[in-house]
């Protein structure tokens, strides 16, 4: 076989215990030969992930509590130290340490200090595997937008691997203008798929705490069964409703190459996860479904006026008091004399009044409608226009399970069908519809 890319999350890497699993998984195939780590996680429901504790460092820095930063501080050194104790192996980290702190306390701003968890996590994994370390500062760059140099970074990173047989390639981090920068939480998934498209793998493993995506969130559907195969297109419609085993611009880059991702477990390495590839053949899946996702804290509204289809600009002008107020919406269903537009309330911030005036001032609606405490709930799913019944044998679930449905949406991309229901529904339909439609 090929090149394998393989990342390892906060999780996989959190204690000198979860290191010697990974290496025995990267030793147990020869084609593993670049690695991506993340800082290290929680080692327990009460912990703190170190990435967390850096930004809190830099926090109490900034504002000149040197105390509490060096509290903190000290508290980092000792997780990195215990891993390297209890992994036996012979390295000091004591010039980065001293590095570290001297920059951040004299003013190295945030992304700088989050970085250092997975640039210190690198050095003591390259050392306990015998790889060669590779930083990302040097090879994976951003425009003057903070926006990844795709091509820049791929023919740069590309020539850099060339020169290492192994490598350990940190997460989460580049350079924009020779300063450090970050992508945003769980960007180190991003980066193994960085490295992944320049390496010309054969596939990219993004190893973690669970083995694939489940097709409902388990908290909510305990027995919910393992995706076996996702495509790229369903994955974003998913990560975008609330799955989020992987960031869902860790797609990208692969994809462009056409190299496959399969999300593995750290704690059970013989199960095969979920394999995101571009396309899935029928045969592949005995489900009606491939996943079903969803979110609460919801507002929509909804204008209504007769002969609305044949006013010239009417959306346009809701859309632009939309944008003169920096308001995002999600979905726009729309009727002959209807159009709802849903908005998260993180987008609204207290906004809400001054869009209804806005918009009664722009378009003059018969009525507008207000409906708080909505959710949505994605199904999603291949060809779902083409499955006889499958629309029915949704509404009838939730109908089943007495679940009143306030808005329904199928995009064009014909994989999705999006409800929305009251958020005290919203446990009891993502139930009634697994239950309805997983065989």
């Amino acid at each position: 076989m090929g090149i394998k890319v393989v990342k390892f999350g906060g999780s996989s890497l959190a204690d000198a215990n979860q290191f010697k699993k990974v290496k025995s998984i990267i030793e147990s195939d020869k084609d593993r030969i670049y690695v991506v780590p993340s800082a290290p996680g929680k080692r327990n429901s009460s912990d703190t992930k170190i990435t967390d504790m850096l930004y809190s460092f830099q926090a109490n820095a900034e504002k000149g509590d040197k105390k509490a930063a060096g509290e903190i501080f000290d508290a980092i050194k000792k997780r990195y130290q215990e891993i390297i104790a209890d992994l036996n192996i012979h390295l000091s980290l004591e010039e980065e340490f001293t590095s570290i702190y001297e920059n951040v306390m004299n003013g190295y701003g945030r992304d700088y200090a989050a970085s250092r968890g997975e640039y210190l996590n690198g050095l003591i994994l390259s050392k306990y595997i015998d790889y060669d370390f590779v930083d990302p500062e040097n090879c994976i760059f951003f425009d003057q937008y903070g926006v990844l140099d795709a091509e820049k970074t791929n023919i740069t990173l590309a020539e850099c691997l060339r020169k290492h047989k192994n490598a350990v390639i940190p997460g989460f981090y580049g350079q924009k203008d020779g300063k450090i920068k970050t992508f945003s939480r769980g960007g180190s998934d991003i980066t193994g798929s960085i490295v992944a498209r320049a390496a010309n793998a054969e596939i990219y493993e993004n190893w973690t705490d669970v083995s694939g995506f489940l097709m409902a969130d388990p908290r909510i559907v305990s027995d919910a069964k393992i995706i076996e195969y996702v495509t790229y297109k369903e994955l974003r419609e998913l990560s975008y409703m609330g799955a989020t085993v992987l960031h869902e611009d860790a797609i990208f880059p692969v994809r462009l190459a056409g190299i496959p991702i399969n999300v593995r477990n750290t704690n059970a390495p013989d199960d095969k996860g979920t394999m995101i590839v571009e396309s899935v053949d029928d045969i592949q899946s005995t489900n009606n479904i491939t996943g079903i996702a969803g979110k609460k804290g919801f507002t929509v509204i909804t204008i209504d006026k007769d002969n609305m289809n044949s006013e010239i600009g009417f959306v346009r002008r809701v859309l632009s008091v939309l944008e003169q107020n920096q308001v995002n919406f999600e979905h726009m269903p729309t009727g002959i004399d209807t159009l709802s537009i849903v908005i998260a309330d993180s987008q609204l911030d207290g906004k809400l009044n001054t869009l209804v005036d806005q918009i009664t001032k722009a378009v003059s609606p018969d009525t507008i409608e207000i409906s708080e405490n909505m959710a949505l709930i994605a199904t999603v799913g291949q060809k779902m226009n083409h499955r006889i019944g499958l629309a029915a044998s949704l509404f009838t679930a939730l109908a089943n399970a007495h679940v009143n449905i306030r808005m329904i949406d199928q995009g064009s991309s014909e994989i999705n069908i999006i409800v929305g229901v009251e958020n005290d529904d919203f446990e009891k339909a993502i139930r009634a519809i697994y239950k309805g439609m997983i065989n």
